[in-house]
């Protein structure tokens, strides 16, 4: 079996410019302390320096790829759109959309991004690995067609998923994104459509804060191929397993994909500062095991976890590792230093009942 890590040291050269968390300085917002803007490229540095001295990088096989090109971008982007990007970029940084900064030459380090997406794809499909994680940067999952969103400048998933269609014809792909905010740009991608299923595990009403409701299932032929999941604030571990296991799981044997795409944020985790989800590393290794073993029942184990959120520079490493190991099917002993507190923070039991509760009402509505 091979897992592959797919990085690009360009990814980390992506900038934001100068904010408070994700506020702009000036007037009475001062400059920050520490790296500033929540998407600094620490939180993906570190992580990958977490594999390299566990010793799980060795186990790996790490890849590079291409950027992606102008006809890969716009099977999903319009031209206006990619124009106004590159033209922002050229001049020095701004922004394209919404929540989205970005500096000089960001435009071509988005497409490396993309790219390694694109790349692990296609290997995942070919057979050319068994498995993969790559640590994409800008992340994807909130850009719209037409619009950059939630520091997200390209769509790289859906991307990606169209080269592929591109190459080898018709594809069912399943996308769950368990990101601790809703995955709104690639449900907009392919929210018409009944040839990609999309699910969103979130929490509700957190980013967007109009998106990802329940009863968003879809429209026209995609009617029905759309889940949102959206989890009650401080949720905690058990919310995700329930959701898993009540509609994640049904849902992918139902619509038997021919590959699984995680849209992996690690922003669940119990001290992130963009969330309120009291995860721990664990959660995530539940979580991918659970995804892990649909893989090798429904796709011949065609699986890849594309990197998006997680701003915590402690916890996102050890969230990250998690997930890798399960992948690899290695165990390197590294314990995450917060389980033994998130654990004790965990919600009480009649909270845990009454998101189950919501949940069993939800997979009743879809399953009977």
């Amino acid at each position: 079996m091979t897992t592959a890590f797919y990085h690009d040291e360009r990814c980390l050269w992506h900038t934001t410019g100068e904010h408070a968390l994700i506020v702009p300085v000036g007037g009475h917002v001062q400059p920050p302390a520490g790296a500033g803007h929540a998407e600094s490229p620490e939180t993906k540095r570190r992580f990958k320096n977490l594999l390299e001295v566990s010793g799980l990088w060795k186990k790996l096989s790490v890849r590079d790829a291409p950027e992606v090109t102008m006809e890969d971008m716009l099977r999903v982007h319009t031209p206006d759109y990619l124009k106004l990007f590159k033209s922002v970029s050229d001049a020095g940084g701004g922004n394209a959309g919404h929540y989205s900064p970005f500096g000089r030459g960001s435009y071509e380090i988005a497409m490396v991004s993309a790219g390694l997406v694109k790349q692990g794809v296609d290997d995942v499909l070919t057979g050319a690995v068994t498995n993969g994680y790559v640590l994409s940067r800008p992340p994807g999952h909130h850009c719209l067609p037409d619009a950059s969103m939630g520091f997200c400048l390209l769509a790289n998933i859906p991307i990606a998923l169209e080269a592929a269609r591109a190459k080898h014809g018709p594809l069912r792909v399943a996308v769950v994104d368990w990101d601790v905010h809703h995955g709104n740009g690639t449900e907009a991608v392919f929210y018409d459509r009944d040839d990609t299923l999309t699910i969103s595990l979130h929490q509700e009403s957190c980013f967007p804060l109009d998106k990802g409701a329940a009863a968003d299932r879809g429209a026209g032929k995609g009617l029905g191929y759309n889940l949102n999941i959206p989890l009650l604030p401080g949720g905690g571990h058990q919310a995700y397993l329930d959701a898993f296991d009540l509609l994640v799981a049904p849902a992918l044997r139902a619509y038997k994909p021919d590959m699984i795409v995680v849209a992996s944020g690690l922003d669940a985790n119990g001290v992130d500062p963009l969330a309120r989800m009291l995860a721990h590393a664990e959660t995530f290794r539940a979580m991918a095991t659970r995804i892990k073993a649909l893989a090798d029942d429904l796709c011949g184990g065609k699986l890849l976890c594309v990197h998006e959120g997680g701003y915590s520079e402690l916890m996102v490493p050890f969230c990250g590792l998690a997930v890798v190991e399960t992948l690899s099917g290695e165990k390197i002993g590294v314990v995450d230093p917060l389980h033994d507190i998130i654990t004790a923070q965990q919600p009480p039991a009649d909270m845990i009942a009454f998101q189950r509760a919501r949940l069993e009402a939800q997979a009743r509505a879809l399953f009977g």
